[in-house]
């Protein structure tokens, strides 16, 4: 494995973003590990995330200037972190944000933040993506912005589940609106990364049986 990948997982484990046990995402799965962005608290740590965003989009994307969008609430703090860790490394750009309900009053509107221009690219930043839920609601509330396109999204982790098909939910929401889907990690290298300690064999197991009914098929 790859260091990056291992720190960080990690960090991830340290900071109690990864946890072990039994929870339910988004999609309504029952599922053994949880990846929880919302358990990040400080400023070390927060600034740590930024980081490997950062990382992860200058490999990806270059030094192109996109804008960062973070669908409320865990998306919000990852586009600001995200911003920040690019702005460290010479890459200056924008971010904004959603309300979970549109204002009446003040500025208003559905949106906080950089309201991007029609012909600018939109990168999303999320944590994590299990069925693909949660992309797709992003799609929707950004279909009101007339002009721009989303070139990227960017999660902590690649579940590597399958969505509405045998396929992944990553790609198939690639393959749905035609752009591409990046992860720091996957699941795979939770997998390797638990192996190395033998304490860990039980939730190894629970983990590779959750893959053997939820796990995509390509």
């Amino acid at each position: 494995m790859e260091s990056y990948k291992r720190e960080f997982i990690q960090f991830l484990e340290g900071a109690g973003v990864l946890k072990f046990g039994d929870f339910t995402a988004k999609s309504g799965r029952k599922i053994p590990y949880f990846i929880n962005a919302g358990d990040i608290k400080t400023g070390d740590q927060i600034a740590k995330l930024g980081e490997f965003y950062a990382k992860s989009y200058l490999e990806k994307v270059g030094n192109k200037r996109c804008v960062l969008y973070g669908p409320a609430y865990k998306g919000i703090s990852i586009a600001v972190a995200a911003s920040i860790g690019l702005s460290k490394c010479g890459l200056d750009v924008p971010f904004f944000f959603n309300r979970k309900e549109e204002m009446d009053h003040g500025e208003g509107g559905v949106f906080v933040g950089y309201l991007p221009n029609e012909g600018e690219e939109i990168v999303i930043v999320e944590d994590v993506i299990t069925a693909g839920t949660a992309i797709r609601e992003s799609m929707a509330t950004l279909s009101s912005l007339k002009g721009t396109k989303v070139a990227a999204t960017f999660v902590m982790v690649d579940r590597k589940e399958k969505g509405k098909t045998d396929k992944s939910a990553m790609a198939e929401v690639g393959e749905e609106f035609g752009f591409p889907v990046y992860s720091v990690v996957d699941v795979y290298d939770i997998i390797e990364y638990l192996e190395e300690d033998p304490k860990n064999a039980e939730n190894v197991e629970r983990i590779k049986k959750y893959l053997e009914v939820n796990g995509a098929k390509a």
